[in-house]
């Protein structure tokens, strides 16, 4: 009874958060309910709080180009778009091609499609190869490759840029002993302790959803 008080109590409280914030773009919103009904696992997709939080980040931070790892269905993609200025560009990179006939249309419907560039392939290997030096960068790719990821986007983000990774407390499962076999779980622990001893950066992790780590290269 004690669980139940409290989710509902959470359920509750994000309705408040979601009622005080900016609202959900329509577009957005059709795009969210599309890939719950159509993707497995849906709820991957950024959705309004941390779209809303990703399009701020964009307009604080003012970046040229920006690049994304992990498009899934291209929701983060558009949130992150409608913050750049006229010139900016988003490079988004998709490793599952059998996402690309559902993520595609999406992203060349929107108001923001002149900003992004959806590229379907390996972005640690792929990323690099545009030869552009980034203002900010979005993880959100195979848990298992983290720290690999990292270290390509660190090698390619301009001095005080920012990185944002998603899912670092992985629905609390890096702290759960009974996640210990599983390699998402364990590629996202190894991140995170690898992160924790990086001098190069400055990084916090926020409690929003399933955790968010902001990460600013010296």
């Amino acid at each position: 009874m004690k669980d139940m008080i409290l989710k509902e109590g959470e359920a509750n409280l994000d309705d408040y958060i979601l009622s005080h914030i900016e609202p959900e773009p329509e577009y957005l919103y059709r795009l969210y309910r599309a890939t719950n009904i159509y993707m497995l696992h849906g709820r991957m997709a950024s959705g309004h709080l941390q779209g809303r939080l990703l399009k701020m980040l964009v307009q604080m931070i003012r970046p040229k180009n920006i690049l994304e790892v992990g498009s899934f269905s291209g929701y983060s993609a558009i949130c992150m778009a409608e913050g750049l200025d006229a010139d900016g560009r988003l490079y988004t990179f998709e490793i599952n091609d059998e996402q690309e006939d559902f993520t595609r249309p999406w992203i060349e419907g929107s108001a923001v499609a002149d900003k992004i560039k959806f590229i379907i392939g390996d972005a640690i290997t792929e990323a690099p190869r545009l030869g552009i030096a980034f203002d900010m960068a979005f993880i959100d790719g195979d848990k298992r490759t983290y720290v690999e990821t990292y270290e390509m986007v660190l090698s390619i983000l301009k001095p005080d840029g920012f990185i944002v990774a998603d899912n670092t407390l992985w629905d609390g499962h890096v702290i759960d002993p009974t996640y210990d076999h599983d390699q998402q779980t364990k590629g996202i622990r190894q991140f995170n302790d690898h992160l924790a001893k990086d001098h190069r950066v400055e990084k916090v992790i926020l409690p929003l959803r399933d955790g968010l780590t902001l990460i600013r290269k010296k």
